[in-house]
């Protein structure tokens, strides 16, 4: 698997069947920032995803823009610019644009894919190396930033039982990716807003340069209709990060929090 960077590890939260508008998780105007920490002092960055309103092609989307950069002394040794769009129907959540322009400490890449939801089909611009290519995708590809809006919206929590995987099929710069993590429970964690209702998951990542092993994250999102992103934590190759919650706005459902007696 390639270099993760700050944002893709928040973009992990995130299957594909039609859904009625109203049971939607989120809508246009919801946004959230993550403070992320470094070994668990260091303040190592920030991340921000937004949902616009948007179009492709005439047809009404959600334009989704995530932004993740580093700050204070990490970003004086490795400095991270990271952009990243999706462009995502708003009747059944499949994606048909995405935008990849990261700069990780010298470590640059400008792709974009449009994909053929039809023909099962990416077409790849490689911008940094001026390379076309076409690939075969699995039906109902998602993008990294859509999996975290789909699985929002499609996550049978009801019936998900402790040690149940779920699977997602991603396409990841130029390959096919079989995204999967595991249900490990409910849990009430301490947040910048209170204590959450939370449900945690457990995603595999490849094992390398970046994760110290294929377990290696752990994910919280809030046990309601918004399904937030809380928290992550990583266990990374040299050292660990953390990703909080620490500002949202345009939720579409009530945020709850745990009154203790």
């Amino acid at each position: 698997m390639k270099k993760k960077s700050l944002l893709f590890i928040t973009a992990f939260f995130s299957l594909s069947f039609l859904i009625a508008q109203d049971e939607s998780s989120y809508g246009v105007g919801e946004w959230f920032r993550f403070e992320m920490s470094y070994s668990g002092w260091m303040k190592a960055g920030e991340a921000t995803l937004t949902v616009n309103e948007g179009y492709y092609k005439s047809k009404p989307v959600y334009h989704i823009v995530g932004k993740g950069w580093t700050t204070g002394a990490v970003s004086w040794f490795f400095k991270v610019e990271d952009r990243y769009e999706s462009f995502i129907d708003k009747r059944n959540n499949k994606p048909y644009r995405f935008i990849r322009d990261i700069d990780e400490g010298g470590h640059t890449k400008n792709i974009e894919i449009e994909f053929d939801q039809g023909k099962n089909k990416a077409h790849v611009h490689n911008i940094k190396h001026n390379k076309k290519s076409v690939h075969d995708t699995e039906p109902n590809i998602q993008d990294m930033v859509s999996t975290f809006y789909y699985l929002r919206n499609n996550l049978d929590v009801e019936n998900l039982k402790v040690n149940d995987e779920v699977s997602v099929n991603m396409f990841f710069d130029e390959e096919n990716y079989g995204f999967k993590l595991k249900y490990l429970g409910e849990e009430i964690i301490k947040t910048e807003f209170g204590k959450v209702h939370s449900l945690k998951f457990r995603p595999y990542v490849m094992a390398g340069r970046v994760f110290k092993e294929e377990e290696s994250l752990t994910l919280w999102v809030s046990n309601d209709k918004n399904k937030i992103p809380l928290r992550v934590k990583a266990d990374l190759a040299v050292g660990s990060l953390r990703a909080d919650l620490d500002a949202f706005k345009g939720l579409k459902h009530p945020f709850k929090i745990v009154v203790d007696n």
